[in-house]
C-alpha cells in the first residue's frame, strides 16, 4: 500500500518558490530515505551525535504512541481533528495518510531552523522526498541501500518485530522504494556500519562547503577580494 503524499501549497509559483529558497539557503536540508531494515535510523542517530548542528525534524502523527515512545521525541502525537486543522492552515511541508494514520512535516519549524543557520534532516519516504524537492530544489537527497535483497530480508527477520506477512509487505515496499534510488544525489550502501556512517558524515560535510552554500556564507569575505 502506497501512502498518498500531499505537499503544502504555501510556496506556490515561481516567485513564491524563489522567495522560499532565498530564505532557506543558510542551512542545508538533508532528506534521508531507505527501505525498512536498511539501517537508516541507526545511521541517523549516530550522525546526529557527531554533527551537533543538524536538527532532526520530528513529524506529527495521529497514531497512538507505542510503548516507550515520548511525545516530542519520536513524534508529536496529536488527534485527527487537530491534524486536519493543521492541514487546512497549510502548516505541513508534506503529509501523508498511511494505513489510516496521518503523518506530516512542519513547514514553519523547518523554515525557522534553516533560516537560523541550522542544518535540518528529514527521514521520510521517496514520495515525501519528491514533494519536498518540488519546493526546495537545493535539498540534499541521500538514499540508504542494504547490500542485497537477501540481507534486507535477513535483517527484517532478525528484528523479530513482524509476522511473515508483514515482512512480505515490507519487502514489496522495499522493491518500490529502491526503484526510485536514482532520484537522489547520494547513495550509500550500508554493508559495514562504520563505513556507511563515514560516508554519511562525508556527504553532510561536503554539502556544507558547497559553492551554493559558501557563496552566501562567505559573501563578506569574498567582497574583500573585489
Amino acid at each position: 500500500m502506497q501512502a498518498k503524499r500531499n505537499v503544502s501549497g504555501a510556496a506556490v509559483g515561481a516567485d513564491g518558490k524563489a522567495a522560499a529558497q532565498q530564505r532557506l539557503t543558510r542551512g542545508n536540508l538533508f532528506v534521508v530515505v531507505a527501505p525498512s531494515g536498511a539501517g537508516k535510523t541507526t545511521l541517523v542517530d549516530e550522525l546526529l551525535k557527531r554533527e551537533t548542528n543538524i536538527r532532526l525534524s520530528i513529524s506529527y502523527t495521529t497514531r497512538a504512541p507505542r510503548p516507550g515512545e515520548v511525545d516530542g521525541r519520536e513524534y508529536h502525537f496529536v488527534d485527527r481533528a487537530r491534524f486536519e486543522k493543521m492541514i487546512a492552515a497549510g502548516e505541513f511541508l508534506e503529509h501523508a495518510n498511511v494505513y489510516g494514520n496521518y503523518y506530516g512535516t512542519s513547514r514553519q519549524w523547518i523554515e525557522n531552523e534553516l533560516a537560523g543557520g541550522h542544518d535540518v534532516l528529514l527521514e521520510i519516504d521517496w514520495q515525501g522526498a519528491r514533494q519536498v524537492r518540488a519546493l526546495f530544489d537545493h535539498m540534499v537527497g541521500i538514499f540508504i541501500l542494504p547490500p542485497s535483497i537477501a540481507e534486507l530480508r535477513r535483517r527484517l527477520e532478525a528484528r523479530g518485530k513482524d509476522s511473515s506477512d508483514a515482512i512480505g509487505r515490507r519487502m514489496a515496499s522495499a522493491r518500490d522504494e529502491v526503484s526510485h534510488v536514482l532520484e537522489f544525489e547520494y547513495i550509500i550502501v550500508n554493508e559495514r556500519f562504520e563505513t556507511a556512517l563515514d560516508d554519511l558524515v562525508g556527504v553532510v560535510r561536503a554539502a556544507r562547503v558547497s559553492r551554493a552554500q559558501q557563496a552566501i556564507r562567505l559573501a563578506a569575505l569574498l567582497d574583500q577580494f573585489k
